[in-house]
């Protein structure tokens, strides 16, 4: 889990950041609410999916990813298309976290040592 959660959140902020870019030059803020918000947006939750990935070996990390995937399948109340995102990193999150710790359960706890017998 903690070689594969990183790699996702890794990837993710950076279609986080051009889904930023995408709020901006569509328009979808509400009035009121400067369009250059969209890309600060994009750019915050771009570096909170590269700061969490980077601290993934902390007990509150795994669920601060699920929190920032909420966080992205909001967004998509401003550009529907940002679902598509959701759905495939969202997914790839689900993997990487839930199978992985069945992985990292099925692992021996004990230091690793080689079984390597000599024939003569």
């Amino acid at each position: 889990m903690q070689k594969l959660a990183p790699i996702v959140l890794g990837f993710e902020s950076v279609v986080v950041f051009l889904a930023g870019l995408t709020v901006f030059g569509l328009k979808t803020l509400p009035d009121g609410i400067p369009q250059w918000w969209g890309i600060v947006g994009g750019a915050v939750v771009g570096l909170a999916c590269i700061a969490v990935a980077g601290m993934i070996t902390k007990p509150w990390a795994i669920s601060a990813g699920w929190i920032l995937q909420a966080v992205i399948a909001v967004s998509a109340i401003l550009v529907p298309a940002i679902l598509l995102v959701v759905v495939i990193f969202g997914g790839m999150w689900g993997y990487a976290t839930i199978m992985g710790a069945r992985l990292d359960a099925r692992r021996p706890s004990g230091p690793a040592t080689e079984t390597q017998t000599e024939s003569e």
